[in-house]
């Protein structure tokens, strides 16, 4: 079994050399109406093939990303509880002698609540993993077959006591907003959530991708989702209760006990190094952002032909830099540094400064010495604030 110490419960501010790393497992039994993920379903999948090509990848990160420290890896897709433990196990084996673990490193993978892939949990602990992610989705049999999930909510609950028995950390997902449905239903779903005492939960609002099945029934008019005054609604009753039961919103759709947030998500939201490896995966590391080749058998291919599968590896302006800082890290309720995102762009900070003292008179912004941050009151109007505050 691998010795590895549970996740910190507390969040320490990063150092310069710590690292995050996402490894993206592309199978699904079946693709949800809902999803544009980069996740497919294949008949057979050769693990030993897909092992070795997961290691490769690996080991040309960390090629070129010597002397850091790995402080959390998140395992997604996909459903990457369908891997098999041994190769979880060889992926962290490779990752800890590439790189080396921080104290307390967070392990996430993203698991389906069936009954099959729960048997693994055990296996998968005991491989190393210290937090699971896991996808329930809904806690109604209706919805569920809405969304197209195989498992029902008996079945989701059984995972869900067996997760909390087996990892010291539990998340799990919900998607909310859905067709017809009415806020005090929702907020009846959500008091049974918040009951099963989980440290953190991820809760989505139904939005209708591109390219989805679901995309396809929108344009139809088969699927109606809530307008925006009963979505606003919705949001805002999820935020006033998850914070009354201890969860407050860290993030626009993330909620967690303080001290219990994810590691690794919060590495992409401030803006760090992180590596990503598997088909489609992203990476901003050293002011470079890569992408892997999206198309599992072009992934592969591209291993074996050039030891890694990177598709993109472009160097990003310090202005672009910038604006990513800001667009990802006003997503936080913590908000973001100015002095470090003047420090990414030469000084020169890309917010309209005059648009910020509208909107803080408004109460939707504050702006502290170094700081800013979206409101409470402004979280349900982010996505009209970033353009008007974010210059480049």
């Amino acid at each position: 079994m691998r010795q590895i110490m549970p996740a910190s419960q507390t969040p320490s501010p990063p150092r310069s050399s710590d690292l995050a790393l996402y490894v993206h497992w592309p199978f699904c039994v079946s693709k949800c109406p809902y999803c544009d993920f980069n996740s497919h379903v294949r008949e057979e999948v050769d693990q030993a093939a897909w092992r070795a090509a997961l290691i490769t990848d690996l080991a040309h990160e960390a090629r070129v990303l010597p002397g850091r420290k790995l402080q959390s890896i998140f395992f997604g897709g996909g459903t990457p509880s369908l891997m098999p433990p041994s190769t979880v196990a060889a992926v962290l084996d490779a990752a800890e002698k590439a790189w080396g673990f921080a104290d307390g490193i967070e392990i996430t993978l993203e698991a389906n609540p069936s009954s099959v892939e729960a048997a693994r949990f055990a296996d998968l602990a005991r491989a190393g993993v210290n937090r699971v992610s896991l996808g329930l989705q809904s806690l109604d049999d209706a919805a569920l077959k809405f969304l197209g999930r195989a498992h029902d909510v008996n079945e989701g609950q059984a995972a869900l006591a067996t997760a909390q028995s087996v990892f010291p950390r539990v998340s799990f997902d919900l998607i909310y907003a859905l067709p017809g449905q009415r806020l005090a239903a929702w907020r009846t779903e959500l008091a049974r959530a918040l009951s099963f005492g989980t440290e953190h939960l991820s809760l989505y609002q139904l939005t209708i991708e591109p390219g989805t099945r679901f995309a396809t029934e929108a344009l139809a008019g088969r699927i109606v989702i809530p307008d925006g005054d009963s979505a606003a609604d919705l949001f805002e009753a999820t935020r006033a209760d998850t914070a009354a039961a201890g969860l407050p919103a860290y993030e626009t759709s993330n909620h967690a006990r303080p001290g219990s947030e994810s590691r690794h998500n919060l590495a992409y939201w401030r803006y760090q190094d992180y590596a990503g490896i598997g088909p489609g995966a992203h990476g901003r590391r050293g002011g470079l952002a890569t992408v892997r080749r999206k198309k599992p058998e072009n992934w592969l291919a591209a291993i074996e032909r050039n030891g890694h599968g990177m598709e993109v590896e472009d160097p990003l302006s310090p202005a672009t830099r910038a604006t990513e800082a800001l667009l990802m890290g006003l997503r936080l309720a913590e908000g973001v540094d100015l002095d470090r995102i003047t420090g990414l762009n030469a000084g020169v900070v890309p917010v309209d400064m005059a648009a910020v003292a509208r909107l803080e008179q408004l109460g939707l912004i504050e702006h502290m010495p170094g700081r800013l941050r979206v409101t409470e009151a402004g979280a349900l109007l982010l996505d009209a604030i970033l353009p008007e505050i974010v210059t480049a």
